[in-house]
């Protein structure tokens, strides 16, 4: 590795980045993609590669299919990375589901344990409330403190909390679905220039998530974690942990507590991070990263010419 390179972190992306199809150009490119569905699938009993390019959408974006296949999406990035004779990042992180992947990739889970872990997380999520009661919704253009203060006077007996701090001005908020809906009106009221409801079947990062934790917590004390190869800063509390029984807590923490994404971010570039790059499908972390980080090289490796070209640029 060039000790004199610039200081780098490799970013994992969650649930929200899914698409039919994704990938496929990288799996033209490379066994490797190909090669980690199928080992995901082994565990999952289906054909998780088949289901990923051809469909139908409405069974991808249902959350049990959704995370796996995005922890597999990250995971398969990676290891093209690295099959190319890309070098390891001095950082990771992953949005939600996404750390899962950073674990991986830094070596702290085994992949095929992280898709038994990733698919059992996705169940108690569902499990945890009844279809259609809970809602989430991002807020354009209203700072935390007066949306904090919106969610506390909405919740009335009800749960609505701020479950991802992404970028300056936008913010998800996630709890029970009329809590939700009050929240947005009054988040507007107080100078927010958009509420929009999003399309999830499941109000994560938020007190109605505290069941299936304590469940989850369960499943991760029989789950081997090793110590890794990079430090992976997770969403709960912004730290890097190297001992298994901390790495179980954060996860745990992570199922209810918001994702701190921005501060993640902020916290990189105090510890010298100059330049990221967003490992698997989509560009939603690269374009928050672009309102977080105004000043860094930001790269979304979604193709094997971007993971080429990137890899040239970043190794000479």
């Amino acid at each position: 590795m060039n000790q004199n390179r610039q200081k780098t972190a490799f970013l994992f992306p969650g649930q929200g980045s899914q698409s039919v199809g994704m990938l496929a150009d990288l799996a033209r490119h490379s066994p490797w993609v190909k090669n980690t569905f199928d080992e995901a699938s082994q565990v999952l009993g289906y054909n998780l590669w088949e289901l990923t390019l051809e469909g139908p959408a409405e069974r991808l974006n249902q959350t049990e299919v959704t995370q796996p296949a995005m922890l597999a999406a990250g995971v398969a990035t990676w290891r093209v990375w690295r099959d190319l004779g890309g070098f390891e990042p001095d950082l990771m992180a992953g949005h939600s589901l996404g750390e899962y992947s950073a674990l991986v990739a830094a070596g702290n889970l085994e992949f095929g344990t992280a898709v038994a872990v990733v698919a059992e997380r996705a169940r108690l999520m569902q499990a945890a409330t009844p279809a259609g009661t809970g809602a989430m919704a991002a807020i354009i253009g209203l700072e935390d403190t007066p949306l904090r203060e919106a969610c506390e006077a909405a919740a009335q007996g009800q749960v609505v909390s701020c479950a991802n701090f992404n970028s300056p001005g936008q913010t998800v908020i996630a709890g029970d679905k009329d809590a939700v809906e009050r929240a947005c009106a009054l988040a507007l009221e107080a100078g927010a220039r958009r509420a929009v409801n999003l399309p999830v079947s499941v109000p994560s990062h938020c007190a109605l998530m505290r069941s299936a934790s304590r469940e989850l917590e369960i499943t991760l004390v029989d789950t081997g974690i090793q110590p890794g190869s990079t430090p992976v800063l997770h969403n709960a509390d912004v730290q890097a942990h190297t001992g298994a029984d901390s790495i179980r807590e954060a996860l745990v923490k992570q199922l209810w507590q918001p994702v701190r994404w921005a501060e993640t971010i902020r916290e990189m570039e105090s510890r010298g991070v100059t330049r990221f790059a967003e490992c698997g499908p989509g560009k939603v972390l690269a374009g928050l990263n672009r309102r977080i980080s105004r000043g860094a090289e930001i790269k979304a490796l979604t193709d094997f010419d971007a993971l080429q070209t990137t890899l040239n640029s970043w190794s000479s």
